[in-house]
């Protein structure tokens, strides 16, 4: 048993950041064709196009603002032109900010938040859903956060933004369910990136005396998880919110 995406495309939204970069090698390294949307990094977007390709799959880099209807239109028109239907998406994207106290945090933050989570998870499925009924196949993914059951001083703008989001996810997963389509949420913990291992910064250890399997995850843990569900492994599993934290959050019955 293997996990094997040939002959499925995949649009993945923040495909230039520190997770989304390792979800597209991995999702390509399952034989999925891309569709590697960004927004600023046009030159790291064209260097994973070609890595990409490197491993014989197809891929196109597109740039979008996913908090804007349009432009998410005209991203679903590059990539019919480029590959026909898209079989997965993960929603990826989200806008960066500082944390702060909710008495301090600026109140561009929020709807910021509300934009790249909630929105954007409005704009994508409203894109790209509709031609996954008529196929009567799809996979949706959006990636959430470990903070959305934590709710720690300093994360309110960045929850309000993913429980939004998960509202969105557990409702459409209802709605379009019947057409073979899932829809899950993946939470990562506090995630080892290239950015750790550049600036040697992957071990915390006040973080990681409080995680079930005493560390943290790994880039690499949270694309695999996203590559399950973007197989047929996981057809008959919608509506999840799934922590990939080591056991830091657990959601409960």
């Amino acid at each position: 048993m293997h996990i094997d995406l040939t002959g499925k495309t995949a649009l993945i939204t923040g495909a230039t950041g520190q997770l989304g970069r390792v979800m597209a090698r991995t999702l390509a390294c399952c034989g999925a064709d891309l569709i590697l949307h960004y927004h600023r990094n046009e030159e790291k977007a064209l260097l994973l196009q070609r890595e990409t390709e490197a491993l014989g799959r197809k891929a196109v880099a597109v740039k979008a603002d996913v908090t804007d209807y349009a432009s998410v239109l005209r991203m679903k028109e590059m990539a019919s032109n480029a590959f026909g239907a898209v079989d997965i998406v993960v929603a990826n994207a989200v806008v960066q900010y500082e944390w702060t106290t909710v008495l301090e945090q600026p109140l561009e933050d929020y709807q910021g938040q509300f934009d790249s989570c909630v929105m954007q998870s409005v704009h994508l499925a409203k894109a790209f859903v509709p031609a996954m009924i008529e196929r009567k196949y799809g996979r949706v993914i959006g990636i959430n956060t470990e903070c959305s059951m934590q709710n720690f001083p300093g994360q309110s703008a960045y929850v309000a933004g993913k429980r939004g989001m998960d509202g969105v996810y557990r409702i459409l997963a209802k709605e379009v369910g019947e057409h073979q389509i899932t829809v899950n949420q993946v939470a990562p913990g506090w995630t080892i990136s290239d950015r750790d291992r550049e600036q040697q910064t992957e071990r915390n250890e006040a973080y990681e005396k409080n995680v079930p399997l005493r560390r943290r995850g790994t880039d690499q843990e949270i694309a695999n998880v996203v590559a399950f569900l973007a197989s047929d492994l996981s057809s008959f599993i919608t509506g999840a919110y799934i922590p990939v934290a080591g056991g830091n959050v657990m959601p409960t019955i």
